[in-house]
């Protein structure tokens, strides 16, 4: 909680938040303060495998005398106090290094630097025993919601005055699109290998099949020159909850696509492998909590989702998912598994992602979107959850943006009654806000995270991801009101008007523009040809009464009025395999002339890359 972090004492200052290590066979262990206020402190510690074998499994041992430990992260934590392995941090290589760390209270106005033990740290040399003879009796007790010992830290990422990014002091445009795949992938019903299994799999273009099995080629460097050559210089990395433990079936082998040249092990060591690699091209990342669980995906919409989930009646549609579910509690009799995920899950999530560029040694993750599309959350609901993952990071990564999207038009209450629904204003309600694009109510009731750590990332989308009642054609009265599915059953006419467009994405999100928040579009995109090359239900509903080129329209009409409002954004997809959105590179796959083409990138459209130029100023 911000009232909970304060400006650090100047006793904390003069002992240079100190350290205490222990050198060993198999390693060193390292204590550090990292911060410290007039009740509290963070730590953490380090092991460094100083040895010529791995470390596998580990355990290490402190004590206080008076300090205590509140919580904790990359770390199972006992007793007072033993901490070891969590499965993916259990080897340690030569040379290489993992962190935990811990917030605590002081009971009293002393901060501990205990010695480390453990079969990992034989050696304890003792620490400065009284580092500052004379503290601060009078400690500063004004609140600083952003503590920030290391005053030339590298990857220093925040918003200035002006509503733009910085990296270390250095504006910098966002000209990003969006990698995904590691947040889990639906496999038809009728798939040989894995029938609706959900495979987290990061899409590299070069899948085992091609090219009579010798694959396409293609890698991820490969790519990475590419979009660099174009001007990107941003990813956004979705991944799920599932994508942190390299155990997880769905990451492995036998059912992942690339081809064995360019394999990962599993999901997260295809996660850390590709974060590296994007520091090593100067390439920078902002990592993203898609879903709860990488069976649901998108359609989430809350940390603890059941079903009955959205568009279950919809045409030919595979994806229903509603033998899933992420909560606990009161589901419906279709639910045969239970991925349970709550607040205090995704808040240990959040900070394992936020110690990613301390275990990594990277400098590139520029922020966390800390949930993909909340749409099922009222505003209030929201603001709390979010109040609480900027506290979360920050323990650990003070350095990272959090980037915050907006709810939608009504949520479930998710009591057990699915009818429950709630509204959410949204102003005008003829313009309906996209999923993640609603931000109406931050006018009244801001989040309470500080500006320059703050980025507002909507999602908004046009016809080919869904149809929206401002959508439909004037001339047609009887189509007044409708949308989606219904819309299409109806043969309505769409008429993409900027004019009347405008309006809403203004209520919604532009007015914080103006007010100098950082607005980051964290999706926008679509199919510039459909219902052409579609899904093989939109295709049925709209395919014969609209002419292709409507959705190029609504892209051509936001991205005019995201260099008129100096709005940066990530477009999705820049990979091609998105059913409803095609990608920046093109794709070989049609769901009706060539299903084998899956999977196989073409060259960049063109008409992707005019509207990505005009946004880049380019």
């Amino acid at each position: 909680m911000r009232d909970k972090i304060m400006r650090p004492t100047r006793f904390a200052a003069a002992i240079g938040f100190a350290i205490a290590a222990a050198s060993a066979q198999a390693g060193e262990c390292t204590y550090t303060v990292q911060n410290s206020w007039n009740t509290g402190f963070v730590a953490s510690i380090k092991i460094t495998n100083d040895d010529t074998t791995a470390i596998d499994g580990w355990e290490v041992n402190w004590n206080y005398g008076n300090n205590v430990i509140s919580n904790s992260w990359n770390a199972n934590l006992a007793g007072a106090y033993t901490a070891t392995n969590l499965s993916w941090n259990a080897v340690i290589q030569p040379g290489q290094s993992i962190e935990f760390g811990f917030q605590g209270t002081l009971n009293g106005d002393v901060v501990e630097t205990p010695i480390v033990t453990g079969s990992v740290c034989t050696s304890n040399p003792d620490p400065d025993p009284d580092p500052d003879p004379d503290p601060d009796p009078d400690p500063d007790p004004d609140p600083d919601p952003d503590p920030d010992p290391d005053p030339d830290p590298m990857g220093k990422f925040r918003v200035n005055a002006q509503g733009n990014i910085t990296k270390d002091g250095e504006e910098m445009p966002i000209q990003c699109g969006n990698w995904f795949g590691l947040e889990g992938r639906h496999e038809p019903s009728n798939d040989v290998t894995n029938p609706s299994g959900a495979p987290m799999e990061l899409y590299v273009g070069n899948t085992f099949w091609a090219n009579g099995s010798a694959g396409t080629g293609r890698t991820i460097q490969q790519t990475m020159n590419e979009i660099k050559g174009m001007g990107m210089n941003v990813i956004r990395f979705p991944i799920a909850p599932q994508t942190l433990n390299p155990n997880d079936p769905q990451g492995k082998a036998p059912f992942l696509k690339n081809h064995s040249s360019v394999r990962s092990n599993n999901a997260r060591e295809a996660m850390e492998d590709f974060i590296k690699l994007a520091d090593q091209n100067d390439l920078q990342v902002i990592i993203d909590i898609h879903s709860c669980s990488n069976y649901l995906g998108w359609r989430a919409g809350r940390l603890d989702a059941r079903p009955p989930f959205v568009d279950v009646t919809r045409t030919d549609y595979d994806f229903l998912r509603e033998d899933y579910s992420c909560s606990a509690t009161n589901n419906p009799d279709s639910v045969k598994h239970i991925q349970a995920y709550d607040k205090e899950k995704w808040l240990d999530d959040l900070r394992e992602i936020a110690g990613l560029s301390e275990l990594l040694g990277v400098s590139n993750i520029l922020g966390i979107d800390v949930f993909n599309e909340p749409w099922d959350y009222s505003w209030g609901e929201w603001k709390d959850l979010t109040t609480e993952a900027y506290a979360a990071i920050n323990e650990v990564n003070p350095n990272v943006l959090i980037f915050v999207e907006g709810i939608s038009d009504s949520y479930d209450n998710q009591d057990g009654t699915p009818d429950d629904i709630g509204n959410s204003p949204h102003g005008d309600p003829d313009t309906t806000p996209n999923w993640g694009e609603n931000f109406y109510e931050f006018a009244a009731n801001p989040l309470d995270i500080p500006k320059e750590r703050l980025v507002i990332s909507p999602h908004t989308y046009g016809p080919s991801v869904f149809v929206q009642p401002m959508f439909m054609d004037p001339a047609q009265p009887e189509c007044e009101g409708l949308k989606g599915h219904e819309a299409g059953a109806a043969k309505c006419n769409i008429v993409i008007d900027k004019d009347r467009l405008v309006p809403g994405w203004e209520e919604h999100f532009g007015y914080l523009r103006d007010q100098g928040y950082a607005v980051i579009m964290g999706e926008f995109g679509g199919n510039m040809d459909w219902p052409n090359k579609a899904s093989l239900g939109d295709q049925k509903l709209w395919k014969g009464h609209i002419t292709p080129g409507v959705d190029q329209d609504w892209q051509i009409a936001f991205t005019d009025y995201m260099v008129e409002k100096d709005i940066d954004g990530c477009y999705w997809g820049m990979n091609p395999e998105s059913g409803d959105t095609g990608g920046w590179y093109g794709h070989a796959y049609d769901p009706i002339s060539n299903t084998a083409g899956w999977g196989e990138w073409l060259d960049f459209d063109q008409r992707k890359t005019n509207l990505l130029n005009k946004i880049w100023g380019q």
